[in-house]
């Protein structure tokens, strides 16, 4: 890879960058790729912080007063809570108290009072409660980060795939001219000769002379346009440890990537009758979107139940005897709570069903959309590859039209006016299928994005 960044590369030996090695380093390396792997690690934090929600809980409330020799009072109340599902709560509990200005409810053993009890919510919170919404809702939005990070992966490989694209048509450009200015430089030393010579009319080396300098024009240009896409391709080029890097001038794309597109790009077995809709990242993330606002709309619903909670507690002074536990010595208790007009829990309510309706009309029309799209895209490759065909034609006719030219001007039966034409629509027709084949390679990366492929072969 340095010899492909670095300055030790051999200036005069092109290396090939393939269209897989690039995509390769676009994936591992490229910020926005890194990026999108932090919207995974975000989903798994949102989760892990729910799931703190049931953590077992210890805790201490110790308070102490004394004054002028005098113990007001000295209070210890220690308190053990495991959270369960279904607004269950379970509790184990320690107190003990002395002092002169204790209340008289106060008054415990001198060693001390355990507890052991439960705590129940039968109305509000029994179903579906706060922390169980929210460990629910977290599931969903870690599944909807994976999908959003496929999302995100493949749209920055959708931007490399054309970058490398546009560098490879101004590349198979820059080689077009090439290739014509020798033959042009060729037919100019070769006329002049034959000037020289007195064979033909030393007019004829003008001519040859202006087709020359027509394709070093053409070249300089192709090459600044080479340049040009080179710098776009570098924008996408990283290193392991964030340093943006720049492609040595000797590094050129490969000028027949063919198959090797389809395999990167994970096109192959892919007919339009095999795509399903409902396995679509967009579709997926959406719908666990929907998923996630439904637990809302679950959690509100439940929220217009009256709040009873019960409370039960078992009394003992020696908790390592199970028989102590007497249903007789008890702490026990019951909360009711219910607003008279429901107004708030109403109104949120609603919210949440307008934000589940929107939810699902945008997942309808997202479906919609893609399914019309994957239909154009097939269709627009369809059409493209038929292209590909008809101009390989017309390109190898005007190269059969031109080497007839050639021949005939050989044995003077033609002239350096109708050579030049002959060679000037071969340009034009290579630079016509270079750009059909640009176009042909954008439509399948426009097939990976509107799938939203992820390679893993990457």
């Amino acid at each position: 890879m340095l010899s492909l960044f670095g300055g030790v590369a051999q200036q005069d030996i092109n290396q090939i960058l393939n269209f897989r090695e690039y995509l390769g380093l676009v994936k591992s390396f490229h910020p926005v790729a890194k990026q999108a792997r932090l919207t995974l690690d975000i989903g798994q934090a949102e989760l892990l912080r729910a799931r703190g929600a049931f953590d077992p809980k210890i805790e201490v409330d110790y308070d102490r007063k004394k004054f002028s020799g005098t113990e007001y009072w000295d209070r210890l109340n220690t308190t053990f809570k495991v959270p369960t599902w279904y607004g269950i709560e379970l509790k184990g509990n320690f107190q003990q108290n002395s002092g002169d200005f204790l209340n008289p409810d106060e008054f415990l053993p001198d060693d001390g009072l355990f507890s052991a009890g439960v705590t129940l919510s039968l109305g509000d919170g029994l179903w579906i409660n706060e922390r169980m919404a929210t460990l629910k809702q977290a599931k969903f939005f870690r599944e909807q980060s994976l999908a959003e990070r496929d999302l995100q992966v493949n749209e920055i490989l959708f931007r490399a795939a054309i970058a490398y694209f546009d560098w490879l048509k101004a590349y198979n450009e820059q080689q077009i001219f090439r290739n014509f200015l020798q033959n042009a430089v060729d037919r100019f030393e070769g006329i002049r000769s034959s000037a020289l010579a007195g064979d033909i009319a030393a007019i004829d080396t003008v001519e040859a002379k202006i087709a020359v300098e027509s394709r070093v024009l053409g070249l300089e240009q192709a090459a600044l346009n080479f340049t040009k896409k080179s710098l776009e391709l570098s924008n996408f080029l990283w290193l392991d440890n964030n340093i943006p890097v720049e492609l040595q001038p000797n590094v050129v794309p490969d000028s027949a990537p063919g198959g090797e597109i389809d395999i990167t790009l994970d096109l192959l077995g892919r007919p339009m009758d095999s795509v399903v809709l409902d396995e679509h990242p967009k579709l997926m993330a959406l719908g666990y979107k929907i998923d996630g606002l439904q637990v809302e709309k679950r959690l509100k619903v439940n929220q217009l139940l009256p709040r009873i909670d019960l409370e039960y507690n078992f009394l003992t002074e020696t908790p390592e005897l199970l028989n102590s536990f007497d249903t007789q010595q008890f702490k026990g208790g019951i909360n009711f709570e219910l607003p008279l007009f429901l107004r708030k829990e109403r109104g949120a309510l609603k919210l949440a069903k307008y934000k589940l309706q929107n939810a699902e009309y945008e997942y309808d029309n997202a479906a919609l959309e893609l399914r019309n799209k994957i239909s154009a895209v097939y269709r627009e490759l369809e059409s493209f590859e038929d292209q590909t065909g008809m101009i390989g034609n017309i390109v190898s006719d005007y190269r059969t039209l031109l080497a007839g030219e050639e021949r005939k001007f050989s044995f003077g039966e033609s002239s350096l006016f109708l050579i030049n034409t002959r060679e000037s629509r071969l340009i034009d027709a290579e630079l016509k299928q270079n750009e059909v084949e640009n176009k042909f390679f954008t439509a399948k990366a426009k097939l990976f994005r509107t799938l939203a492929i992820n390679p893993e072969n990457l």
